[in-house]
């Protein structure tokens, strides 16, 4: 028994190491026969002594495993986005306000932007643990079982690894197996696929893994994220993780100047037709970690990375017809509905105008030719009309004065771009806008309860804002469209169990103007109730880190409408989250309100995250530069000079960690 063991084991590694070659180093020593029949021989012995079960066996890559549900998983440490520059002096100005931030020379590492579909890999001691969409950043999709079947991700690692970490990267389609896919696909009579972006994420969440086996994936790696990695800079971080056996493209370098970076653009924007993936860019990463953890992030992006995207695909079309959409907030968006043109890998069909000063900036009429692109490869935009194809008879676009949808007129405030309903409860979009953002991921996230359903409940008369939801039951939704007996539980359920859902979150979903997310976050943090917020002055509300006088006044004008605050009050009543819980509140403080701090250098009793996180625990602001207005620099080991300089020079107090820490006691 013991022989079978060693042979099964030995099989295994040798599999591995050919997989490894087959698909990471695209280097075969084997041909496809012959590793073919030595994977049926381990299959055969794993079926006949199935006490020898490995999770991380070869013969697993052929899928089989059905997910009827994704469950949704937390991110270890946040998926950030990443800013965009469309231009060179975009990259010169980043790296400007880089150079004020950091001390030192400055390297930089460039790597191809992969269109796929972003996913995080987490690995304990060298076996895949989990793999997780990227979703809204803070948590995903959970989809280990289809990841499993893509031969280049490792599932047992080589060499030295850290016992736990995460690595991020793109799931990918290459052209060849697109191609392929869709040849099969019309031999079959089938609609061919759009583009190899969106079929490589629409595989992640197949539910049968067996299907997602049959697709020619592969996953590129790029990001190594956790504690104790032992690397010290991003480029180092990408040999680390070949050297575990994940597949990192070859094409990163490490430029020591921006001109270095400016020569990496120029070769591929060019160079990147012969690619066998889709790329739409070059990522440059502020090469060394210790800077990087310096620089640190904005509430959406890394300010140590800087995505360059290459010039996007143009076309011409006619423009047959401006129709215009109501948002949830009354704001009209005029839409261009374009003669359908096919445009970096889809079909095109209307394009956003944005308002009335862009239409009459681009003096965009009915039946011009127009120049369509995609901003950012993703969103088309009219960027220019083709004056010499204009017809003699073309008339002036005329903007709309009522709405669309109630015949309101349309107001339109000073120093604002569009124009707006202003009827508040009485306009449908708005209603259904409104609930649909409550229920919305970020928000709410209640499962079961989608945007089509609400529109059907609003229509219905069941609902007319976000607190009738409370009051539904499995009697009233049932009757809907599409609704079986246990979709409906499954609503009525998530909608109930929204009510644990936090006071930050609660606040973001009720859709205060100009009240995003990290507002929601802040202004939660500030006033710590609902009852505090709705009573705060616009000069109060100033006060506060990040509050305009644009912030401030939509939020006084919500609490002013006595229906918003009849709704409150209904919110309330249903048991909602509407004050940070007496657990949170245990661990903040004011100790420290009103003093902005800069943290620089290396700590040894608690990590610079950690520190930053008590400052804004106890009521402090973290600011990235040290400028007369900040109160005190946390000074660890490795500060830089230039910082230390400044701040004598400002005489801004420079105090150490053990300083600091006693400053909370």
């Amino acid at each position: 028994m013991n022989n079978i063991k060693i042979k099964i084991e030995a099989l295994r590694t040798e599999l591995r190491e050919h997989n490894h070659n087959y698909y990471v180093l695209d280097n075969p020593i084997i041909s496809d026969y012959d590793f073919d029949i030595k994977l049926k021989e381990l299959q055969a012995l794993e079926e006949a002594h199935p006490e020898f079960h490995d999770a991380t066996s070869p013969t697993l890559r052929v899928g089989g495993e059905v997910t009827k549900n994704f469950n949704t998983v937390v991110h270890n440490q946040r998926m950030y986005s990443l800013d965009n520059s469309y231009s060179l002096e975009d990259l010169q100005d980043w790296e400007t306000r880089v150079k004020k931030m950091v001390d030192g020379d400055i390297s930089y590492t460039c790597e191809l932007k992969y269109d796929g579909a972003s996913i995080s890999l987490t690995y304990e001691n060298g076996n895949l643990l989990r793999a997780v969409t990227r979703g809204d950043g803070f948590q995903g999709d959970e989809v280990t079982a289809n990841i499993k079947t893509i031969k280049s991700v490792p599932l047992q690692l080589k060499g030295n690894y850290p016992p736990k970490f995460d690595i991020r990267g793109e799931i990918v389609l290459p052209f060849d197996g697109f191609i392929k896919m869709n040849e099969e696909r019309i031999a079959n009579d089938e609609e061919p696929y759009k583009n190899p972006r969106n079929t490589a994420s629409g595989s992640l969440k197949l539910q049968d893994s067996a299907e997602v086996a049959k697709r020619p994936l592969e996953c590129l790696l790029y990001n190594l994220t956790g504690e104790n990695l032992g690397v010290q800079n991003q480029f180092e971080s990408l040999e680390r993780a070949r050297q575990m056996g994940f597949k990192v493209p070859n094409e990163a370098k490490l430029c020591l100047s921006i001109d270095d970076v400016f020569q990496f653009i120029n070769h591929w924007d060019k160079a990147r037709h012969n690619l066998p993936y889709e790329t739409d860019g070059v990522v440059v990463k502020v090469n060394n970690l210790y800077q990087q953890d310096e620089l640190g992030y904005t509430a959406k992006a890394p300010r140590w990375a800087m995505a360059y995207k290459f010039k996007a695909e143009q076309v011409s079309t006619k423009l047959n017809e401006i129709t215009y959409q109501v948002g949830r907030t009354g704001a009209i968006t005029p839409v261009a509905n374009l003669e359908p043109v096919a445009l970096a890998g889809t079909i095109v069909k209307r394009a956003s105008l944005h308002n009335a000063d862009q239409i009459e900036k681009l003096d965009i009429r009915i039946n011009d030719d127009v120049f369509v692109e995609k901003g950012g490869e993703i969103i088309p935009k009219i960027i220019a009309v083709d004056l010499s194809k204009r017809p003699l008879n073309s008339q002036p676009t005329q903007y709309i004065t009522a709405c669309p949808e109630c015949q309101t007129v349309l107001e339109r405030l000073e120093g604002e771009a569009k124009h707006f309903c202003p009827n508040y409860n009485g306009c449908n979009p708005q209603v259904i806008g409104r609930i649909q953002h409550y229920i919305s991921r970020k928000a709410m996230d209640i499962e079961g309860l989608g945007g089509e359903t609400v529109a059907l409940l609003v229509n219905e008369n069941l609902i007319t804002n976000y607190a009738d939801l409370y009051t539904l039951t499995k009697e009233q939704v049932l009757p809907l469209e599409r609704m079986a007996e246990k979709s409906a539980e499954n609503l009525v359920n998530g909608i109930e169990a929204s009510k644990q859902i936090p006071f930050d979150r609660v606040l973001f979903g009720i859709g205060i103007r100009f009240v995003g997310e990290t507002v929601a976050k802040k202004l939660a943090k500030h006033y710590k109730s609902i009852d505090a917020l709705a009573s705060a002055s616009i000069e109060n509300l100033e006060k506060v880190d990040e509050i305009g006088i644009r912030i401030a006044e939509s939020v006084v004008a919500f609490f002013a409408s006595e229906e918003n605050r009849e709704t409150i009050q209904r919110l309330k009543a249903y048991g909602l989250q509407l004050e940070i819980s007496a657990e949170k509140l245990a661990n903040q403080t004011n100790t420290l309100e009103g003093k902005s701090f800069v943290v620089s250098g290396v700590f040894t009793q608690v990590s610079r995250t950690e520190l930053k996180k008590l400052i804004e625990d106890n009521g402090g602001k973290n600011v990235s530069s040290i400028s007369s207005k900040t109160d005190f620099v946390v000074a660890g080991d490795k500060m830089g000079p230039s910082k230390k300089e400044k701040a004598e020079k400002l005489n801004v107090p420079l105090i150490s960690e053990v300083q600091f820490l006693e400053m909370l006691q």
